[in-house]
């Protein structure tokens, strides 16, 4: 098994076709080293693969029902409310598949780590900013779940899938919390950092899902676990311990996490009372002074903005967070300014997701090709 796994890494470098182009190559050896190629690529893709990457479903997911909420046909809707509506329903259709398709595909990926580089992902899960993603994708898929065009709430397809995705969100809810509180190297004081908020918003993004099937005592159940857990974490992150204040400055872009917890918080709300109320309200506006806070302070994100990294897509999940909040706050205080707050987190969450999927675009490199690359400039400069 050994020499199995040790062969792709040193394909590159072991083939002599770049090196002497005198030798003939016959048809299976091609094929060989076709073989080669490909698992070294795969293999590479694998171990380069974190939970981290599922911030970029977050974003496409939270579009999608953002998008969704904002289709949807409402009677005596304000004028800027029906802006909106001149948006064609296809787009919305393109969007979800589009989300549903990047998640399934990274979802597969992290399945295979899971088999194949299980060493890794325990790494992941000791690390106290990589445990926090480990939410991610079941965050993710809930969120696709409430935005589905083909799965309503009342069919038993959706209670089943919902079940489905919660439970591995309850089962690293006891781990994590537990070890918050009773684990001496991992009490809260010493592990906190933004990203410590993702078990709170997978609680409450639960607890959305379940309001919507109708099941109220699950809803209020998550919905208290994540609410109790979100406030001993907030004090404790506003404090800013020394066992907390080491965090890198290329993730900081999730510092936006700060404004997003609130905003599902009030939509889970909302989802469990029918209306917008005080509540919901109390903690739009939480949300909102946090979010206008952080986007005061450019200058703390600049670091992170000097080199691309999948980090930046934790600035668009916050934000449509907020859009949506903003939306159902709208519809229930029927103000302009209500409407007009509505119009531009919207544009701006779109705007945010639009440049996201771009840039992310023109900086995607498979590692193949880029490792064949190296290995040809390499044989053809002399070392020194």
């Amino acid at each position: 098994m050994g020499d199995i796994e040790k062969q792709p890494q040193n394909s590159n470098i072991a083939l002599p076709i770049d090196h002497h182009h005198n030798l003939p190559q016959t048809k299976n050896q091609s094929n060989f080293n076709s073989q080669i190629n490909k698992k070294s690529s795969l293999s590479i893709i694998l171990t380069q693969i974190h939970a981290g990457y599922f911030r970029i479903t977050l974003s496409l997911s939270s579009q999608a029902l953002l998008w969704k909420i904002l289709l949807e046909p409402i009677k005596d809707a304000h004028f800027l409310r029906r802006v909106f509506t001149m948006i064609p329903s296809t787009a919305f259709t393109l969007l979800w598949s589009l989300s549903l398709f990047t998640l399934l595909t990274l979802s597969f990926l992290y399945l295979l780590k899971c088999l194949f580089h299980f060493d890794k992902v325990k790494d992941e899960f000791f690390n106290k900013i990589g445990v926090n993603y480990m939410f991610a994708p079941w965050i993710s898929w809930l969120i696709l779940l409430e935005s589905s065009p083909i799965v309503p709430p009342s069919t038993i397809h959706y209670k089943i899938l919902w079940l489905f995705f919660v439970v591995p969100i309850v089962m690293l809810d006891v781990k994590i919390y537990g070890q918050w509180f009773t684990k001496g190297k991992r009490f809260l004081s010493m592990v906190a950092n933004p990203t410590s908020q993702m078990p709170v918003i997978g609680n409450l993004v639960a607890a959305e899902a379940a309001a919507k099937m109708g099941w109220k005592e699950s809803a209020i159940c998550l919905f208290s676990l994540g609410i109790a857990h979100y406030l001993v974490l907030f004090v404790t992150l506003y404090q800013r311990l020394p066992g907390n204040n080491n965090f890198p400055s290329m993730l900081r872009p999730v510092f936006f996490l700060f404004f997003a917890t609130p905003s599902i918080a009030s939509l889970a709300w909302h989802s469990i009372c029918g209306y917008y109320d005080s509540g919901s309200k109390m903690l739009f506006f939480l949300s909102l002074f946090l979010f206008l806070s952080l986007v005061s302070r450019p200058l703390l994100f600049k670091k992170s903005m000097k080199k691309f990294s999948v980090a930046w897509w934790a600035y668009s999940f916050p934000l449509t967070a907020l859009a949506i909040a903003s939306a159902q706050y709208a519809h229930e205080v029927k103000g302009v300014m209500a409407h007009a707050i509505m119009l531009v987190l919207s544009l701006i969450s779109v705007l945010v997701c639009l440049i996201l999927m771009i840039v992310s675009a023109l900086n995607i490199r498979m590692p193949l090709i880029t490792r064949n690359l190296d290995s040809k400039h390499k044989s053809n400069t002399p070392t020194t």
